[in-house]
């Protein structure tokens, strides 16, 4: 098995080389991550029983030297995610499953060095949304996947909960519209992911879906994407799942879109104003 103190200290060297250079962060850290996942695993014998351990390392690291240098946090945050999912992609079969496993590794990295899960979030987002684009998992499972696993992992470490699924649904339409994806399926299946990890955990489904829609109103505006239909999706993605969880969390989910968020309301099917 990985040793995830020796991985931890390795990669942290090399992540500080990365963000005191002068090219890109996203590029170095993907390249440090990627490397090291593909060397550990290939050496540990057994990949799949070792991925989480050698990806809790790397990002221990990886935010280790963020903390000592002082900055990169949110580019670090991406290309540790398309680093590790591409590495763990060439050493074994990439599942939604591992996935997560690989997700939840990275916010546990954050938090294990005292760095904003809140940023982190958006980078760990935009970062699975375009690493789907080489893999064998659709968009649509992996925006599920990494909603579903932020909120576990943020339930964790501690952190906020509604700014977590603010910056993971922004950080989740960037990546989309980086790779030509359909923005707004992003925003739903991220949302969809968010409220399903708030009824496995136990945290506020209310919160959660505020939380969400907000982030594809913000992420809407980066983008050039209707605010309206954003915010819709997010609504329409929370309110999927909330229907698997019970009748109050389909009540919050369509009290907190009916409310509006940031002026915004998001429109459900069914609610439409027929006047």
């Amino acid at each position: 098995m990985a040793n995830t103190k020796e991985t931890t200290g390795r990669v942290a060297s090399s992540v500080n080389s990365v963000l005191s250079g002068t090219g890109s962060i996203v590029k170095g850290v993907a390249d440090v991550a990627r490397d090291t996942v593909v060397t550990t695993l290939k050496s540990a014998g057994e990949a799949g029983g070792a991925v989480l351990d050698v990806a809790s390392g790397v990002a221990g690291g990886a935010f280790t030297a963020v903390s000592d240098v002082g900055t990169g946090l949110v580019r670090t945050a991406k290309g540790l995610i398309v680093g590790l999912v591409e590495g763990v992609g060439e050493v074994a079969t990439l599942t939604v499953g591992t996935l997560s496993d690989v997700i939840r590794a990275a916010i546990k990295g954050t938090g294990g060095v005292g760095s904003d899960v809140t940023k982190t979030a958006a980078g760990i987002a935009e970062g699975v949304i375009v690493a789907t684009k080489s893999t064998g998992i659709s968009m649509a499972d992996g925006a599920t996947a990494l909603g579903r696993s932020v909120i576990g992992g943020v339930k964790d470490v501690g952190g906020d909960v509604i700014g977590a699924a603010r910056s993971t649904v922004s950080g989740a339409m960037a990546g989309a519209a980086e790779i030509g994806g359909d923005a707004l399926e992003a925003v739903k299946n991220t949302a969809k992911g968010l409220v399903a990890g708030a009824g496995e955990v136990g945290t506020s489904v209310t919160d959660v879906a505020t939380g969400a829609i907000s982030g594809a109103i913000a992420g809407a505006k980066k983008i050039g994407v209707s605010s309206a239909d954003a915010a819709s999706a997010a609504a329409a993605g929370a309110l999927e799942a909330a229907e698997k969880i019970g009748e109050s969390a389909v009540h919050a989910v369509r009290d907190v879109a009916a409310s509006g968020v940031d002026g915004v309301k998001g429109i459900l099917k069914g609610d439409q104003d027929t006047e």
